[in-house]
């Protein structure tokens, strides 16, 4: 039986079916590139930064003193060092007994100074040589405000002509509530000088952004200086006044 060879027609329809389904699953997996062009990108664009505004606040606090810080001595003259030395040591140990007898505990009383220096007589240009000067200072703390004035003239009456007051200086057992106090006022006013300069913008006050501490350091209360005890009355009257403590504040705040 003879074999007649395929029609021309059907074999050239099956090439164009082949090749239409596989041109069709090309064009589904590509990606337009009109559609990439298109697309949006995200990644690696910066927000432009917030305004700011950097202000600086301070506050103040006061607390009535209920400490005492006294700064006793003793200085003694005399020709040769070892006398000088045996007459300051004398009168320093009449002055701690005094001190003591006015209830101020041993933990109280501090050695701030001991000196010991030659005394010279200058005439007509000559330096001579006189005796000894033996000195030394102590740093007594009162706890009781009331016996400040006892606890002084006790003192010096102990010592006598040898006995010196170098001044009196109040404060505050614990300082922390005063700083803290200090501060709250430091921050109300950097909060308040920062909504200012929002309103007069015409933004909003945003969140703090960062909150920066200056150590302007207490400061003492006034002290009284030994020249307002030489001539007092036996009582010697003393006024604590206030203890003053101060804070500064540098705050940057957003501008919404």
């Amino acid at each position: 039986m003879p074999v007649f060879p395929p029609s021309p027609r059907r074999t050239s329809s099956r090439v164009l079916v082949a090749t239409a389904l596989a041109g069709g699953l090309l064009v589904a997996g590509a990606v337009p590139a009109s559609a990439l062009s298109s697309a949006p990108v995200t990644a690696g664009v910066a927000r432009p930064a917030p305004a700011t505004v950097t202000v600086t606040g301070s506050g103040e606090a006061t607390a009535t003193p209920d400490t005492a810080f006294v700064n006793l001595g003793v200085e003694a003259t005399a020709p040769t060092t070892k006398e000088a030395l045996a007459a300051q040591s004398t009168a320093a140990q009449a002055l701690l007994a005094a001190v003591r007898a006015q209830g101020v505990a041993d933990r109280d009383v501090r050695t701030e100074s001991l000196s010991l220096n030659p005394v010279y007589q200058y005439d007509n240009g000559n330096q001579r040589l006189t005796g000894y000067q033996a000195g030394q200072s102590f740093s007594v703390r009162v706890r009781d405000l009331s016996r400040t004035g006892a606890v002084i003239q006790a003192a010096m009456d102990a010592s006598g002509n040898a006995g010196r007051v170098g001044g009196v200086t109040f404060d505050v057992a614990d300082a922390a509530p005063l700083r803290a106090a200090a501060r709250r006022a430091a921050h109300l006013d950097a909060r308040e000088k920062a909504a200012q300069h929002a309103r007069l913008s015409g933004r909003s006050l945003g969140r703090l952004v960062s909150l920066t501490e200056s150590d302007s350091g207490r400061p003492r209360p006034v002290e009284v200086p030994a020249g307002a005890l030489a001539d007092a009355p036996a009582s010697v009257p003393v006024a604590p006044g206030q203890v003053k403590d101060a804070v500064i504040v540098t705050a940057v705040y957003e501008l919404n």
